[in-house]
């Protein structure tokens, strides 16, 4: 066997007291001196750094009510998030324990994909950095029907020279931030750059949950709960038009996706709201060097300026309030909204 020479001089005090077990210090020695690399439940697998922003949310978390997060403080969330990825150089899903806790954002990386302006974006990150670290979230454990407390994250920085703040996310939110469960929604973090509205991108991520069956079916009550309205829009109508109309009409403004929407009642009452938009394709892929097979969801195509103005002209005559979508029937216009129209082309 190969004679093993050992420099005593790295084997400090300090460094000593971080390896906790003979185990450990018998690894270090191994790797450091043998080059052999072991796979232990405490390794830190190298995490495949996408081109693409993607952001892995557990569905439960999805789900979840953000309280009084505004806007920029959920894109501030999600950027974050999209830095922690979740599978390894060879597509393989990562444990929660795997993945790397600490994460900084530059106001030069978040202005760049919310295209925001660089001097408010200093002000947006330093605001959501407080939000963060004082946010808790109610959420089930796994199968269970018990809910939980958990924090977002445990350490929060803002350095205002350089503009950049650094959160550690805690150890009990990362199981609801990879793909170690099937129930997990995926997509790039440019897909709701654009959106102007907080309802509109959580919208947009609960259809993510069923892209590829073409319908969602949400009740009110929970509508209200994830889009965090509290006592907001108590009467139907005004939460209809403020939250989830304003946010199909958006999210149609920049993809073509066909999304519209169906009331459903009970008696009179509007009790659940039924989304229907355009499949999103799936495409099986066999990775070459594992033999895994999984399935890749084609992004939705984004709306082009020609296609805009196209749909601007079709539905410039559709009332306020009206579902202005091209894949759906148009609602019949009250006579007393017809009839001036009629009459002004009899009027010289």
């Amino acid at each position: 066997m190969r004679n093993l020479h050992l420099n005593y001089e790295k084997f400090t005090p300090n460094f000593l007291l971080k390896l906790t077990s003979k185990y450990e210090i018998l690894l270090y020695i191994i790797n450091k001196y043998y080059k052999i690399k072991i796979l232990t439940k405490y390794s830190k697998q190298r995490v495949l750094k996408s081109k693409t922003p993607k952001i892995y949310k557990a569905n439960k978390l999805n789900n979840a009510n953000f309280g009084d997060f505004t806007h920029n403080d959920y894109q501030v969330f999600l950027h974050l998030v999209s830095k922690i990825g979740g599978v390894d150089e060879y597509g393989k899903y990562l444990q929660p324990e795997q993945l790397q806790r600490e994460h900084t954002l530059t106001a030069k990386e978040f202005s760049g994909v919310f295209n925001t302006d660089i001097h408010n974006t200093y002000r947006m990150l330093n605001k959501a950095c407080r939000k963060l670290m004082k946010t808790d979230l109610t959420l089930s454990r796994h199968e269970s029907s018990e809910l939980w407390q958990i924090n977002v994250c445990s350490r929060a920085k803002y350095n205002k020279k350089e503009g950049y703040i650094t959160i550690k996310f805690t150890d009990d939110i990362m199981p609801y931030l990879s793909q170690v469960r099937k129930k997990f929604v995926l997509y790039n973090l440019k897909e709701i750059s654009k959106f102007g509205s907080l309802y509109t991108t959580r919208l947009y991520e609960l259809i993510q949950e069923f892209k590829d069956t073409g319908y969602m079916i949400k009740s009110v009550d929970k509508l209200r709960e994830v889009f965090a309205v509290g006592s907001s829009f108590k009467l139907y109508a005004d939460f209809k038009r403020y939250t989830f109309d304003h946010a199909c009409k958006e999210i149609n403004d920049h993809y073509k996706m066909n999304l519209g929407y169906e009331e459903l009642k009970e008696g009179r009452k509007v009790i659940a709201i039924k989304f229907v938009f355009k499949k999103t394709r799936v495409h099986k892929v066999i990775n070459q060097k594992t033999g895994i097979a999984k399935n890749f969801y084609q992004k939705p195509e984004a709306q082009t300026k020609k296609d805009k103005q196209k749909n601007k002209d079709n539905n410039s005559d559709i009332l306020e309030g009206q579902l202005a979508f091209t894949d759906m029937k148009k609602e019949l216009q009250p006579i007393q909204n017809i009839l001036p129209k009629v009459l002004d082309k009899f009027n010289p």
